[in-house]
């Protein structure tokens, strides 16, 4: 009797290799998406504490606060994992001395880009990318 040969032929691995690449290529881009939109959800949430320790200084002390350093957030200007970074602009010429945030992108979003929210709470992306404010701030 004779031993039958065992593994697999070259047809059989040439065809496991062209499934498993076509899974990857549906599975990369929708993988890239989902890591974006956790980044944009970093930008936003720094944005939202910002705002908030931005209205409890104005209780505690009367006007907006002109520096982000004075909020004492926990990454100080810098989001979560450090993929955006606050910036703060004080408009004193205005009756109600409103503020407005920006969180900046350390890292490339095609879609996105910067985030802006501001004391009326108007949510806002900077100019320039193919995304809306809608289509971000979801």
């Amino acid at each position: 009797m004779r031993n039958a040969e065992k593994g697999f032929t070259l047809i059989e691995l040439m065809i496991t290799v062209a499934i498993v690449g076509i899974l990857a290529a549906i599975a990369y881009p929708s993988y890239t998406e989902y890591v974006l939109r956790s980044r944009r959800v970093e930008a936003q949430n720094l944005l939202n504490d910002a705002a908030a320790r931005q209205e409890r200084w104005k209780a505690q002390n009367g006007s907006y606060t002109d520096t982000v350093s004075k909020l004492n957030l926990p990454n100080g200007a810098a989001s979560q994992n450090g993929y955006y970074t606050l910036t703060l602009s004080v408009a004193n010429d205005r009756s109600d001395g409103g503020y407005a945030f920006k969180a900046e992108r350390t890292k490339s979003d095609p879609k996105c880009g910067d985030f802006t929210l501001d004391a009326t709470g108007k949510k806002g992306i900077a100019a320039g990318g193919p995304g809306t404010t809608e289509t971000c701030w979801r």
